[in-house]
């Protein structure tokens, strides 16, 4: 245990060390030494990482709770003390191996892709604060941690978004996500303190174990009084809240695709297995506790569910070859919430939960991570070759880069669900989840958007890598090593992640915490969903063979987004949501709410305070004027106030 929690400091402080030095010391010239530095840094990361998990899984405590350290931080209340620490279970082992891993992957490709960058060592030095904060966030032992470094989390993405502060359109961007997140983490906030405030701790155990035969008293909010259970309702709600903003959920979707102006790393490990699952993650985290409030699990269903639909379907259209993965990356995203969500099962009128939509949404984290990050790197690599993001400018790529076409088919018949590739393992169990629990309508939008998440990847793939060369640049184009390298890398896992790691993930991740009489059994035949989903997902990918694959494929027509049907260009302008949220951002806010929040503070506070200035001055300038050092005046003023005093004042002959 000594030599864990000696090591389990080390994968926090590397990175910190990486964004101190990186971030103060070195200057700008110093660009290789920034980039080796942080890939070593991260690298042992990684590696220690790697090793608390088996030590972990091997020790026999698995699926138990550890806690390597923890450290009183700050005292709200004799019985309210927030701490610090570090909490080692099947969850947090796997989200720390996957984010040093990824990030490892990440720091290397960084290196080949941000070399004539003027500003590298900024770059690395964000890149590893970032890596730190989310580490923080996912061992963290209670919701006073986990809020501290969510906040952390989300300045790093601020900075990484917006690292081309040149661009307007990063700068903007940053901003979105910034304030959008914001926006969501303030409803986070208010369930923190409601839920601390009614159970009197902050810490998971107290959560994920308590029982509502046990919060039966009124509570007094201060503007309502209700039963502690409803308070407990309300503050789970709240708490969500937090997650379906950082998880970029539908209608708080629109700052992940436009989070693409910043570089392709930082797309790749903000939509890969970081921030964007944060909120994947806050729900899977506190899920017994949710799992005490069956409407809170159906609005997660609900939300995951529409999302899940509502990209796949806008991805089947765009150009942008990194938009078609951030809305990909949304579709995943809804997978992974509508899974957990599904949990909920009515049996003869009583509330029960079906653990495998837990386990198999926590399995679709870590094989979402590396084909998803594998994506962007290619992505960024595809770019840097033809200098263009955008479709119509590739094609005939496969010629020139063997190795990235071999890893992104890895990667589109991984995210696709075809088998043996490791999607194929992780969704399957989401929709065998999903109809166990008897959410026929649920698992049909899942069996749909199972079959557009293929069309639209191998549309990309096809119109990338098949047909004739449509770049100018194609003479120049070649593949980078320490670019592609990583892409190799990941490209293991993307294709054996899922079937090395099903039976883990089947065996320790489960719940926890939820009493044996609430755990469903399902007598529900579900042999056939496999071979139904990747029935589906070849039907999605001969669809995109015949439109775009074929040897004699219109591809001009098929890229043009001007003559077409109404429908389409409300897909391809992706429902004019950016116009909408522009519009009520410019109308309502800054010329309705701001105009009136400017008004009444120039004219009501403002007004207020000039009034006393005002009053005060010339009350000033009377007292100034009366003091003029004249014996008769002064005499006059006593004579005066003596007889005022005598005939006003009532005072005594």
């Amino acid at each position: 245990m000594n030599k864990l929690t000696t090591l389990s400091y080390f994968i926090f402080l590397l990175p910190f060390l990486g964004f101190i030095i990186n971030g103060l010391f070195l200057k700008q010239s110093h660009k290789k030494l920034a980039g080796f530095l942080s890939v070593a840094l991260n690298g042992a990361a990684a590696l220690i990482a790697i090793y608390l998990a088996f030590n972990y899984f091997q020790s026999g405590v698995a699926p138990g709770r550890m806690i390597l350290w923890q450290k009183d931080f700050l005292s709200f209340a004799p019985s309210l003390i927030a701490s610090v620490g570090l909490l080692l279970d099947p969850l947090s082992a796997m989200m720390l191996v996957v984010i040093t891993f990824i990030s490892f992957a990440v720091h290397i490709y960084s290196i080949g892709y941000m070399k004539e960058d003027r500003s590298t060592t900024r770059f690395f030095s964000f890149l590893s604060l970032f890596t730190f904060s989310m580490l923080s966030l996912v061992v963290a032992p209670n919701l006073f941690q986990t809020f501290f470094f969510w906040e952390l989390v989300g300045i790093s993405s601020y900075l990484l978004i917006g690292f081309w502060y040149e661009k307007p359109a990063a700068v903007s961007a940053s901003k979105q996500a910034f304030i959008l997140t914001r926006f969501a983490d303030s409803f986070f906030l208010l369930g923190i303190i409601l839920v601390s405030f009614i159970i009197g701790s902050f810490d998971f155990y107290d959560l994920n174990t308590l029982s509502l035969s046990s919060f039966l008293g009124e509570i007094n909010l201060g503007i309502i009084t209700i039963t502690k259970a409803k308070a407990l309702f309300v503050a789970s709600i709240l708490v969500f809240i937090g997650g379906w903003g950082k998880s970029a959920m539908f209608p708080m979707h629109i700052w992940l695709p436009n989070a693409m102006e910043g570089p392709t790393p930082v797309s790749s490990i903000i939509h890969s297995a970081t921030m964007v699952v944060a909120g994947v993650y806050l729900v899977a985290r506190l899920f017994p506790f949710f799992s005490l409030f069956s409407d809170t699990l159906h609005l997660i269903m609900v939300v995951g569910i529409f999302t899940a639909v509502f990209a796949a379907v806008i991805a089947c259209t765009q150009k942008d070859i990194k938009r078609i993965l951030a809305y990909s990356t949304l579709s995943q995203l809804g997978y992974m919430m509508f899974a957990l969500g599904s949990t909920s099962v009515i049996i003869e009128g009583q509330a029960a939960i079906n653990t495998l939509g837990y386990s198999a949404s926590v399995f679709h984290i870590f094989t979402h991570a590396f084909f998803k990050c594998m994506l962007f790197l290619i992505a960024g690599s595809l770019i840097h070759a033809v200098h263009s993001n955008d479709l119509d400018q590739m094609g005939g790529l496969g010629r020139k880069m063997p190795w990235t076409y071999a890893a992104t088919l890895i990667g589109c018949l991984a995210i696709s669900g075809i088998p043996p590739f490791s999607g194929f393992f992780s969704k399957d169990e989401i929709l065998i989840a999903t109809l166990e629990g008897k959410h026929f309508i649920v698992f049909g939008l899942a069996l749909f958007t199972s079959g557009l998440t293929a069309f639209y990847m191998f549309r990309l793939f096809f119109l990338a890598f098949h047909g004739n060369m449509r770049s100018p640049h194609a003479s120049h184009i070649k593949e980078s090593f320490s670019m592609t390298f990583p892409i190799v890398m990941l490209a293991i896992p993307s294709f054996l992640g899922g079937y090395l790691f099903k039976k883990v993930f089947l065996k320790f991740y489960l719940p926890g915490y939820l009493p044996a009489s609430d755990i469903f059994s399902s007598s529900i035949s579900v042999h056939w969903v496999p071979f139904a989903a990747s029935l589906v997902a070849l039907i999605g990918i001969v669809f995109a063979w015949v439109s775009y694959g074929r040897p004699y494929a219109n591809v001009k027509k098929a890229l043009d987004e001007t003559n077409r049907n109404q429908f389409y260009k409300w897909i391809y302008h992706k429902f004019y949501f950016d116009e909408i949220y522009y519009a009520f951002v410019r109308q309502f806010i800054f010329r309705g709410f701001s105009a009136f929040v400017r008004f009444f503070e120039d004219y009501v506070i403002g007004g207020a305070v000039k009034g006393s200035v005002f009053i005060i001055k010339k009350a000033g300038e009377l007292v100034r004027e009366s003091q003029s050092g004249f014996t008769p005046f002064y005499l006059g003023t006593l004579v005066v106030g003596l007889l005022l005093w005598r005939f006003l004042g009532n005072l005594p002959v």
